[in-house]
């Protein structure tokens, strides 16, 4: 179903680092985070969501999450935003 949700969606941000700037700007409404990612990676980015409030789903592969995006590699969060 979050497959479906992020490919379907107007305005995504793939990659960590500009996952947690749009976070703190408050431009996110949901993240998304592939369970097979790894956890270093990934834990700034839950931090700063669990901080502004911001709801996390999580999906199992990286590399069906990437393809939702309609990249050729695997993506360890994808936020929607608004």
């Amino acid at each position: 179903m979050s497959y479906e949700k992020v490919s379907q969606a107007q305005n995504i941000i793939v990659g960590t680092k500009q996952t947690v700037k749009a976070l703190k700007a408050g431009d996110i409404i949901e993240l998304v985070i592939a369970e097979d990612a790894d956890p270093k990676v990934t834990a700034k980015v839950l931090q700063a969501a669990k901080e502004v409030k911001v709801p996390v789903t999580r999906v199992d592969s990286m590399k069906k999450l990437g393809k939702a995006c309609g990249i050729e590699v695997g993506a360890a969060t994808v936020a929607i935003t608004k």
